[in-house]
Parts: C-alpha cells; sequence; structure tokens
C-alpha cells in the first residue's frame, strides 16, 4: 500500500469538555475504507482532540505500510501548523504536534490539506461516537464507585506514592454496561487526588500529565506451560510452583502498594494468580473477558512441533503474519483489536492510577507493543517468564511508556 488518504477529526463539547477523536485511512482513490481510529478522550479540549486524530490517523497508516499519505482536515490550527505556516504556541500543543511530526518523518511524503467540514463527514462521525462513549464511561466509573474526573491536557495527580511504585521496581453501570468490560465487583477508590498539574514523562517521550500504569503479571506455572504445549483457552490449574509464584508476587505487589484496581483474565490460571494479589493487597478482583488469552483452536494443547507437523504450511504462515489464524482459532490481529479495547476501557476508568492486570503472555505482550508503538515483531522476539512483571504507561496526552519488561526478581 504505497499512496493512502488520511481524515482526521477531533471535537469537545464544552472546550474544554468530553471529547473524542475519529480518524479514517482511505486508499489512493478514496474509495474503500483501509483502517477507523476513534478513542474518548476524557475531558480535553478541540484542539487536542483533533490533533490526537491525526496522530491517531498516522499511526493507522504506517501499520498499513504507506509510504504517502494525503492529510484532510477540516482543523485549520492543524493544518496551518503541520505544513509550517503558523508556530505551535500553546505548551499543552507542542507535545502532540511534535509526536505528529515524529510520525510524518517515517513516510517519504505526507500533505496536509484543510477542507471543510461537510467533506470530512466520516472521521466527525467517528468522533462523535467516541464522544458518545463519554455516558457508558461515567455509568460504569459510577458503578464501580470510582472518580469521575478524567482530563487530558493535565491529569489528576495522585499522590507521589504512585511514582513511587515504579522507582521501586525499576531500581530491583448498569448490568449491560458492565457486561461489555467483564463482570465487576466494586473496587476500592484510589487515593485521594491532588491539584491537577501537567507533569512531563521521563526521558525523551515528551508526554504531558499523569499515566495510567499498568502493572502486567502474567499467571504462574501450570502443567501444559511445564511441557511447552499451546495454552489458550483450555483452563489447566496452577501447579503448586505456580502457586508459589502467585504467593511471592503477592507479597512483592503488597509491599510496594500504591495499586487501585486488579483485573484479570476469566481464565483459573490468572484468576488464582489475581487472588493471591487481591488478598495480599485487600482489594477485589474484576474479570474482564477482554484479557483472555489466544485461542489456538486445534492447536490447542500441543507442542510446537506437534502443531508444525500438523499443519506445516499454516504454521509457518502463522509464525511471520499475525493476520493469519491457527484452525478454528483466533489471530494475534484480532488479539490485538480486543486488548487495545481494554487498554482504552482501563485508562478511561482509572486516569492516573496504578492498575494491577493480570493475564497471559499474548495480551500483556500486546500492551507492551501498544505501550512501545511498535511492530508486531515483539511479539515473537520478546520473552516473558512465568509469573513476571511488565510495566506500560499511557499518558492522557496519548504519550506511552514502558517501564519494566520481565522481571522476576521476586520468585
Amino acid at each position: 500500500m504505497d499512496k493512502v488518504v488520511v481524515e482526521a477529526d477531533g471535537g469537545s463539547r464544552g472546550n474544554p469538555g468530553p471529547a473524542g477523536y475519529g480518524a479514517v485511512v482511505w486508499d489512493a482513490g478514496r474509495e474503500h475504507v483501509l483502517a477507523e481510529r476513534k478513542e474518548f478522550l476524557g475531558v480535553a479540549t478541540n484542539n487536542v482532540a483533533e490533533y490526537r486524530g491525526l496522530i491517531a490517523g498516522l499511526e493507522a497508516a504506517a501499520e498499513l505500510g504507506a509510504r504517502e499519505v494525503s492529510v484532510r482536515m477540516d482543523s485549520k490550527l492543524v493544518v496551518e501548523q503541520m505544513s509550517g505556516r503558523w508556530k505551535v504556541k500553546h505548551e499543552a500543543m507542542i507535545p502532540l504536534a511534535d509526536r505528529a511530526r515524529r510520525l510524518v518523518a517515517g513516510f517519504d511524503r505526507v500533505s496536509f490539506r484543510w477542507i471543510p467540514r461537510k467533506e470530512n463527514s466520516h472521521a466527525d462521525q467517528l468522533a462523535n461516537e467516541a464522544m458518545d462513549d463519554a455516558a457508558i464511561v461515567g455509568e460504569v466509573r459510577n458503578a464501580l464507585n470510582q472518580p469521575v474526573s478524567a482530563v487530558a491536557e493535565s491529569a489528576p495527580a495522585q499522590a507521589d506514592s504512585a511514582t513511587s511504585f515504579v522507582s521501586a521496581q525499576t531500581s530491583t453501570a448498569d448490568s449491560a454496561t458492565l457486561a461489555r468490560l467483564g463482570s465487576a465487583t466494586p473496587a476500592a477508590p484510589s487515593q485521594a487526588d491532588s491539584p491537577a498539574i501537567a507533569t512531563p514523562a521521563p526521558g525523551w517521550t515528551g508526554a504531558v500529565g499523569r499515566p495510567t500504569r499498568l502493572l502486567l503479571l502474567r499467571h504462574g506455572q501450570t502443567e501444559l506451560s511445564v511441557e511447552r504445549r499451546y495454552s489458550g483457552r483450555g483452563n489447566p490449574p496452577l501447579t503448586e510452583l505456580g502457586r508459589n509464584q502467585a504467593a511471592n508476587a503477592a507479597k512483592m505487589l503488597a509491599g510496594k502498594g500504591n495499586i487501585a484496581a486488579i483485573v484479570c483474565s476469566p481464565l483459573g490460571r490468572a484468576r488464582e494468580t489475581a487472588e493471591a494479589a487481591g488478598q495480599a493487597l485487600g482489594l477485589p478482583v474484576r474479570v474482564l473477558d477482554g484479557l483472555i488469552e489466544t485461542d489456538f483452536g486445534a492447536w490447542e494443547g500441543l507442542t510446537f512441533t506437534e502443531a508444525a507437523e500438523h499443519d506445516p504450511e499454516l504454521h509457518a504462515r502463522w509464525l511471520g503474519d499475525p493476520s493469519i489464524a491457527p484452525p478454528n482459532g483466533e489471530s494475534f490481529d484480532q488479539v490485538r483489536e480486543r486488548i487495545e479495547g481494554v487498554r482504552r476501557d482501563l485508562v478511561a476508568l482509572h486516569p492516573g492510577a496504578n492498575v494491577l492486570v493480570v493475564s497471559h503472555v499474548t495480551p500483556i505482550k500486546m500492551l507492551l507493543q501498544l505501550a512501545l508503538g511498535v511492530g508486531p515483531s515483539l511479539l515473537y522476539r520478546l520473552h516473558l517468564d512465568l509469573a513476571s512483571l511488565s510495566i506500560a504507561e499511557f499518558y492522557p496526552d496519548g504519550g506511552s511508556s514502558v517501564r519494566l519488561a520481565n522481571d522476576t526478581s521476586y520468585l
């Protein structure tokens, strides 16, 4: 896919107010939709939402392998700033504009054109659908007794103890709505918010605000993991070693504290690992169906060699193409789509908080992939041990980072 058209839009009902963006990628002739992106942002301005829409559209074009991009937007400000004719003066816009420019630099050619709003109706519709999600987020927060505030230009800063968790680690609604996000037990409210500030991210990311920090814990050992067999939707229990691994992880997490909520996969091995942490932390565990492991279909319970012998051509293609699924199973692209939905929900429901996510190797790799903004090669190159801990951060301005990967020092 050499040439594509990106159309993006963003809106805020109140400016600032509940905000969202939409982006669509068309083929060069603008005849077929190749990708769509939309997201509810919490409270933000129109300009923030418009930039976030542009960033999402450029990211989608990059994922499609496009080399030339024609960007069309009805935001005069974004088009003129990205074309270099206007300066970016607002402090909150600088990191967003810089992020968009870094994405632009990855293509051979990118052009920007202003269009009337009526010509940007597809992206505008997606942005409005995203803003409509504000009601769902509010209902779920109320049902879970979570704080309702969420900001995009400056996130509510939790007590500095939230940051201390990472410092220590790196040195060593209604029933239908709840069903969409997983079965819920009311979670304990997070620590009291201090006055909102814009806190820059560490390193070179330029992200602004207090991130939602996802502590990604893989479940403990099972018999299938001992035998190195594909273990997806099957439900083997933890071994004795696996239970000890869960207990050690729980002890470590309780010692660090400052965790606002625990969510986990519906499968027993993840739930057992999460419940050990819940008991140690004094927190309920909420099941999110989206965190379930990949469905390996006909390869469930087989070793790598057995699966390769059973379906040699398909297995070889599957290893290098995330769009390929095992027989009667699920592709990695499908896993990524549901994991992206989980990530959006967790960031919206727990702004600025530490959230323990207990899941499986593929969903955890997907969350790390999203935080790093890299391609599918990470799935095949990153090793994650049983009961290991990784940390991914997602900022209110759209930035993200990885603070830790595959820590097993507590086992």
